[in-house]
């Protein structure tokens, strides 16, 4: 399905009836990734998986995608959809965006779920890297998606899911130079949004990967350890829906039936 919003095609799809659940995909990602997961969960819920400001089949604003931009078109989503009250899952740029909603429109939430994300902004080093990236971009895309596409796996993962991989690096090379320039831009711009999710009412959950190189679990855990967020460390990397591919469907269906 496609909405008009600021002179773009914002894409999004639904499945099923129900309480309303928002899946929203990683950087270089689009709703694809939830393939699997969707028809699942909307056999008990009304799903709606939405591509994020310029990916998929999203077009692009300008060349800085804010966290708070990515919200804005969620909302404009489920503002179209009539929906008032959601249970989220955000895959890495999208727990930013989600958290960004959240700041905005706390009360739209009954739970939010962070897999492979961090309520932390970026540090220095993480900035540098992706400004660094930024222009990289703009002389060599392919070499850039396939050298840093690689580091989101734990080294086994990439032999043991070789054909899912090939996939899912595919459908990153689809996004364009513009949507990955303005995702970076605004990912370097997000807040710590901390405070925002240990206040946020209802279920919460953050998803980690042991070997994931983007996410630092101790230092995640350390910050929530005080709080009554919950977590759950997952063996792999940064790609739980391919890496832990099996275990999901029962992590997510357990947090969105309390």
């Amino acid at each position: 399905m496609i909405l008009e919003y600021k002179h773009i095609d914002v894409h999004f799809t639904t499945t099923g009836k129900g309480k309303a659940i928002v899946l929203l995909h990683g950087f270089l990602e689009n709703v694809d990734m939830w393939n699997d997961l969707a028809p699942e969960l909307g056999k008990r819920y009304q799903v709606v998986c939405i591509d994020l400001l310029g990916h998929g089949r999203t077009g692009c604003i300008g060349y800085v995608h804010t966290m708070d931009d990515m919200a804005d078109a969620v909302l404009a989503v489920l503002k179209h959809l009539n929906i008032t009250r959601v249970k989220c899952i955000g895959h890495s740029m999208g727990g930013y965006a989600a958290l960004a909603l959240a700041e905005k429109q706390p009360e739209l939430f009954s739970g939010l779920c962070l897999m492979n994300s961090t309520f932390e902004a970026d540090d220095i080093e993480k900035h540098l890297i992706r400004t660094r990236a930024i222009e990289m971009a703009k002389v060599d895309y392919k070499s850039l998606i396939c050298l840093s596409f690689s580091n989101l796996f734990a080294p086994e993962s990439k032999e043991r899911f070789t054909k899912a991989y090939d996939h899912a690096l595919q459908l990153a090379l689809q996004t364009s130079v513009q949507g990955y320039i303005a995702a970076q831009e605004g990912m370097k711009l997000r807040p710590d949004r901390l405070h925002v999710f240990k206040h946020l009412k209802g279920q919460k959950l953050i998803l980690i990967g042991k070997k994931d190189t983007l996410v630092d679990s101790k230092k995640t855990i350390e910050k929530i350890n005080t709080t009554n967020i919950e977590y759950l460390e997952l063996p792999s990397g940064h790609m739980s829906h391919i890496e832990n591919k099996s275990e999901l469907p029962y992590i997510i269906s357990r947090f969105v039936e309390k």
